[in-house]
């Protein structure tokens, strides 16, 4: 909670754009590439899962300065401490927790955090006269519809709490933009960011136990791991295991930049990937190919809730956004390793 807070205090200055989780592995590059366009920022984040260090770092890429409050955004007083201090013109709203698994086991953190943040954003923004918003979604809301998945499907996230928690804040934002007619909205749904800044300085931090696949080769390829386990190779697909849309997390962050350009009315729905599928022993061949290390690894059952493949349909972000991922599968895994040589060793 911030202390002190005026109550007579008004907007001034010039107007920014309002990151949440902007000390996240998305909401930091994105972070970068908002500055590098020239736009003017604030980022919070309580850092529960990412650190201080990641705004210096933002900071001496794109030399530039800007704001940067540590707090929760379920905490409606810091909230609107923010909206009535500074010239908010839209907000890019990453921060939450993510984790699948730990979803299962604590969906009252997920849905409480998850869900009442979007709560508190979208009534500051109708509160302030904030008309643009993107939210941060994922394929998750999908469920198990066939792929490619499209943006006009019929939803279904049952298969874990997180995925709700997303699908539930889709479904805040859209009633609200029915209910007023000035507030437009982004919703991103994007599929496996991996990757990281070229200049290795910028990437994903690893807390805890990853469940993800990226973050678990990383592992292996630093000794942390004995080995990965691949959760299922009997899968109907071209090698039997799972099919993921791998999207490099710069592109993923440049597709927030033209959503946010794009958007006028309304609400608008953008799928953010590749639109093609890798599976994981593919993504581990090329990751030892591309960086010369070996992953060894052991078939393991399949897990609760995973599906054999999904993948996107990117035609509406090409179409509308002029969107297309540039970055190869080879560049993300480069990346990404020279991200964890440069703060592992």
């Amino acid at each position: 909670m911030l202390n002190n807070i005026s109550k007579k205090m008004t907007r001034g200055g010039n107007k920014v754009i309002l990151i949440t989780g902007g000390a996240g592995y998305i909401g930091s590059h994105t972070a970068l590439v908002l500055l590098e366009a020239g736009f003017d920022i604030i980022i919070v984040d309580n850092l529960s899962n990412s650190e201080r260090s990641v705004i210096d770092k933002i900071e001496r890429l794109s030399k530039r300065k800007f704001t940067f409050y540590k707090l929760d955004v379920t905490d409606k007083e810091s909230i609107d401490y923010l909206f009535a201090n500074y010239n908010i013109e839209g907000v890019m709203h990453f921060a939450g927790y993510k984790a699948v698994a730990e979803s299962v086991r604590e969906p009252l953190k997920y849905y409480y955090n998850n869900v009442l943040s979007t709560i508190l954003l979208a009534k500051a923004c109708i509160d302030n006269d904030v008309k643009k918003f993107i939210f941060s979604s994922s394929a998750t809301v999908y469920g198990d519809n066939a792929v490619p998945f499209k943006e006009d499907m019929e939803l279904g996230a049952r298969a874990n709490p997180y995925g709700e928690s997303k699908l539930m804040s889709e479904r805040v934002l859209t009633d609200t933009v029915k209910a007023n007619e000035l507030f437009a909205v982004s919703l991103l749904r994007y599929f496996n960011p991996i990757g990281a800044h070229a200049s290795g300085l910028l990437g994903e931090s690893i807390h805890g136990d990853p469940n993800n696949l990226m973050p678990l080769i990383l592992k292996v390829a630093t000794g942390e791991l004995k080995e990965l386990t691949i959760f299922g190779d009997d899968y109907a697909t071209i090698d039997g295991t799972g099919v993921r849309d791998y999207i490099h997390v710069m592109d993923l962050a440049r597709g927030h930049l033209l959503a946010y350009q794009k958007l006028k009315s309304g609400i608008e729905i953008y799928n953010l990937g590749t639109g093609r599928g890798t599976s994981v022993l593919e993504l581990i061949n090329t990751f030892e190919k591309t960086n010369n290390i070996n992953i060894p690894y052991k078939i393991g059952n399949r897990r609760e809730g995973d599906l054999a493949e999904y993948y996107a349909d990117v035609s509406k972000a090409r179409s509308a956004l002029l969107f297309k991922a540039e970055k190869t599968l080879e560049d993300m895994l480069k990346d990404s390793w020279r991200h964890v040589v440069l703060n592992h060793y």
